[in-house]
């Protein structure tokens, strides 16, 4: 069974309409830019927030391992192995310090979603399955995707289809919208950035389109990364040969929120430095009117 990080309500930008999107623990992608690096693990973790750190040392004390201490910088971990048992997180009074991932039942994440059927079917919306990568845990995620179905919901799945094609058309069977995420076309840049390489995305990308079945592209459009003419010219070619009839890609201009989830666990980001920022708005034109000149419609953000 997956472990869900955050239960996100009343999304608008996962999907049609208005959704309430999961999100899984576990990836097999290391994205330098991930703004949600808490779901590369798909094992429960610690996380510190300083700014609510009063100082008092309660998770020290009560740490059956001394796997934390107290140091200039706040509270930190130390050599010893952390055995995820919460006590520190139950001790501390401010919630500076909070674990990461809960393992639901199948009735409890129903009920959870259930909450907010009226909103979701008024809107058209639905459900949505995001991570860190939903596709990591093909058993638990076809059994939520079945579930939402027989109940009724909308289904779409947040992926890079890093995956089999096999997972990858057993998913499908399941769902009613992928949005996929593509971020490079060159194989080289794109196991530098991500630590994987494309191959295997591309090749999916190719069999949801070959077999009819509905996605969004989203691109996380990075200055220094993949915002470059050469890169937008080879993803624009790319998706204009497919038999793909929505034709649209959302390029979403690059941020640096992993910066303070990266510190909360401890964590450096970018530990590389690579050179990433959010590209003019001349830039992001120009890239909107090069999809257009193949025929595909690109909107920002979202």
């Amino acid at each position: 069974m997956a472990l869900i990080f955050d239960i996100k309500r009343y999304a608008i930008h996962d999907g049609p309409g208005i959704r309430t999107t999961l999100f899984m623990k576990g990836c097999p992608l290391r994205c330098v830019w991930c703004h949600n690096p808490e779901g590369w693990t798909s094992q429960r973790q610690r996380l510190y927030k300083r700014s609510k750190c009063l100082g008092c040392r309660s998770c020290v004390e009560a740490c059956p391992q001394h796997a934390l201490e107290m140091t200039a910088e706040g509270i930190r971990p130390t050599a010893n192995e952390c055995l995820l048992c919460g006590k520190c997180v139950e001790e501390c009074p401010t919630t500076a310090l909070e674990m990461c991932g809960k393992e639901w039942s199948l009735d409890a994440l129903m009920n959870e979603v259930e909450k907010e059927r009226a909103v979701m079917e008024e809107s058209h919306g639905g459900v949505t399955l995001c991570g860190g990568e939903p596709l990591m845990h093909e058993h638990y995620t076809l059994q939520l995707l079945h579930e939402f179905g027989r109940r009724g919901f909308h289904r779409a799945v947040d992926t890079s289809l890093y995956a089999s094609a096999e997972t990858v058309g057993r998913i499908a069977a399941e769902c009613e919208l992928f949005l996929v995420d593509i971020k490079l076309m060159d194989n080289d840049k794109h196991m530098r950035y991500t630590g994987v390489s494309n191959e295997v995305i591309l090749r999916n990308v190719r069999q949801l389109a070959m077999a009819g079945h509905d996605f969004f592209v989203r691109i996380p459009l990075i200055e220094g990364v993949n915002a470059d003419e050469q890169n937008i010219e080879a993803t624009a070619a790319f998706l204009a040969s497919l038999p793909w009839a929505r034709k649209t890609v959302n390029l979403l201009p690059y941020h640096d929120v992993g910066k303070d989830k990266h510190r909360r666990m401890w964590g450096c980001y970018n530990l590389q430095g690579f050179a990433m920022s959010t590209p003019s708005a001349e830039t992001q034109q120009r890239c909107v009117a090069q999809f257009a000149a193949h025929g595909i419609k690109a909107t920002l953000g979202g």
